[in-house]
């Protein structure tokens, strides 16, 4: 496989920048999930820039990387599944191209729905314990936990879309000289 050199040393300070923010979520608690959130960002940058295999690629370099080096491994596996998302949601785009601006807005949201809840529901009946700290709930307070997901989605995705609109197409230029 041919690599250009520019596109490996961007992709390597891409890298070394969402490890970075992976670390600072351990060591900033407050903001965390923010941190967490612009490091999964740059997955979604080289998808648009690169393609879907180097993003894939990096998604994968980036959660090795992040296991090895980032002090709370908890937080890795949040941003393995922030990242996952980011992967499969541009390639979801990318296989609905071909429709109409509408009907192809309504199934992607929708199939990024889907995908979101395979992710979450799982971990939010299997992982109690471990999400809530030790311990468990019924059914109207997990009800409300699954409700606070959904508005999170939808929050995640529309800064996430957001970044890539105005943060990003306003420094790729001059960034990929």
């Amino acid at each position: 496989m041919h690599v250009k050199a520019k596109t490996m040393a961007f992709g390597g300070i891409l890298l070394a920048l969402s490890v970075i923010c992976m670390a600072l979520g351990s060591v900033i608690e407050t903001s965390t999930l923010f941190l967490l959130a612009a490091a999964s960002y740059f997955v979604g940058i080289v998808i648009r820039e690169f393609g879907m295999k180097a993003g894939a690629a990096f998604y994968l370099a980036d959660v090795l990387l992040g296991f090895l080096l980032a002090p709370n491994k908890f937080y890795v596996l949040s941003f393995a599944a922030m990242g996952l998302y980011i992967l499969f949601a541009e390639g979801i785009w990318r296989l609905a191209g071909k429709r109409e601006k509408m009907q192809k807005k309504s199934l992607i949201w929708i199939l990024k729905y889907i995908l979101f809840n395979v992710m979450y529901i799982p971990v939010l009946f299997a992982f109690q314990e471990l999400l809530f700290g030790g311990r468990t709930f019924s059914g109207g307070f997990l009800a409300l936990v699954f409700v606070a997901g959904q508005i999170g989605l939808f929050v995640y995705d529309r800064a996430y879309v957001y970044m890539q609109r105005e943060i990003w197409s306003r420094y790729r230029g001059r960034l990929l000289r």
